[in-house]
């Protein structure tokens, strides 16, 4: 089953983008069980372009390792873990320590916040070279992340097909994520749904997406 978002989706995210006091308010990207919303144009095109070069020549980047049976495999999408000290984070079973803020990042992370009206301690980004590379079905729903914060991305550069999964019905709801676009995925929205970026033979620029999120740092004092 699928649900697909009515025609004037588009112009309520246009005419509520900046008015973050009527969040609440946005059309559902989800028929149930979560709040996702989708706002475009956060970043102009200029803009984009240059965020995307500054955050591809002042990040640390690295092949993303991930441990399925039994050993570590090592995908040709790259990664780049940052957030305040202290934010390490665990998924597929391999742990990430961040790097630091850098200027371009905490312009990104402010506008994010202002959108979300939440503060995020952390960043983890992905770089698809082409539109090969993708993301599997899964849920943020790590032991160290925060279940009770929203977790919201950016997306710079090509336009991807991404998509949500009910876990229990399988219902799937897809949507484009535009180049300056953000996704805001609000409680309880990782309990009931996977996501994904789904591949695609066609031809696709280069994409980076930053998933801001919160790291529990007092769960990783106590363990």
């Amino acid at each position: 089953m699928k649900f697909v978002l009515p025609s004037p989706y588009i112009k309520i995210m246009q005419t509520q983008l900046f008015d973050t006091t009527q969040t609440d308010s946005l059309l559902n990207v989800l028929p149930k069980d979560g709040r996702v919303n989708y706002f475009l144009g956060i970043f102009d095109e200029a803009s984009c372009a240059d965020l995307f070069n500054k955050l591809r020549a002042s990040l640390r980047w690295q092949p993303d390792q991930v441990y399925l049976f039994g050993k570590i495999i090592t995908t040709k999408r790259e990664v780049a873990w940052v957030g305040d000290m202290g934010c390490s984070y665990t998924y597929s079973g391999v742990q990430k320590h961040p790097q630091a803020w850098t200027p371009e990042l905490l312009l990104i992370k402010c506008k994010i916040e202002s959108l979300a009206q939440f503060e995020f301690n952390s960043c983890l980004l992905n770089y698809y070279h082409s539109g090969s590379e993708g993301m599997g079905w899964h849920s943020d729903d790590e032991i160290e992340l925060d279940s009770k914060a929203p977790i919201a991305s950016l997306s710079l550069g090509g336009v991807r097909k991404f998509a949500f999964k009910h876990k229990v019905d399988k219902m799937t709801a897809p949507l484009f994520l535009e180049n300056g676009s953000a996704l805001i995925m609000h409680p309880p929205t990782q309990k009931y749904w996977n996501h994904g970026l789904l591949k695609t033979k066609l031809i696709v620029a280069p994409r980076i997406n930053l998933t801001f999120r919160k790291i529990n740092l007092g769960y990783e004092i106590a363990n």
